[in-house]
């Protein structure tokens, strides 16, 4: 899709089109809102913009779209327009070693029950490996900490997504 096309969606095609990128009704209410935009780098600006303005429900709202690092399967049926994107994004974990797939889904249960959301990364370009020894060396620290992390690696699946859905001919 152009950045054209994006700019003259119905609101409903546009809040599914951004919904299928970040999962927090709030921001995608903003960046519908604020359309047309006149670049794809004006649309990402707003974007993160607008997800700085967010508050802790918001982001715990787009967390739980995502399914666990090497779980992709396990929110295919509640949501099912982000799961396409999400599939590439953890091609990382795909293929690794049974004992970092182990610690991955042993490390995400023990990460989720201290701070009560899933662990959040860009995973694009990283292997299982080097997500677990993003997560081992996040686990000690504060939940407030782990909020901006995670808000911060929400932002950045979020930008990927957008270019995306606009192709590289954007």
């Amino acid at each position: 899709m152009t950045l054209d096309e994006l700019n003259n969606l119905t609101v409903a095609e546009a809040i599914a089109a951004f919904t299928s990128c970040c999962a927090a009704e709030r921001w995608v209410e903003k960046v519908v809102a604020a359309r047309p935009y006149a670049s794809v780098d004006e649309l990402l600006q707003k974007a993160d913009e607008f997800w700085w303005t967010m508050e802790e429900p918001d982001f715990l709202q787009a967390f739980t779209a995502h399914p666990k690092i090497g779980d992709v399967n396990s929110l295919r049926a509640k949501y099912a327009n982000t799961k396409a994107i999400a599939s590439h994004e953890q091609s990382g974990a795909t293929g690794a070693p049974e004992a970092v797939l182990e610690a991955l889904a042993a490390g995400n249960s023990a990460y989720e029950e201290k701070f009560g959301f899933i662990f959040i990364v860009f995973a694009t370009g990283k292997s299982a490996g080097q997500m677990l020894a993003l997560l081992e060396q996040r686990l000690p620290n504060s939940r407030e900490q782990e909020i901006r992390n995670a808000a911060e690696n929400q932002m950045m699946i979020t930008d990927l997504r957008i270019k995306k859905i606009l192709g590289p001919a954007t």
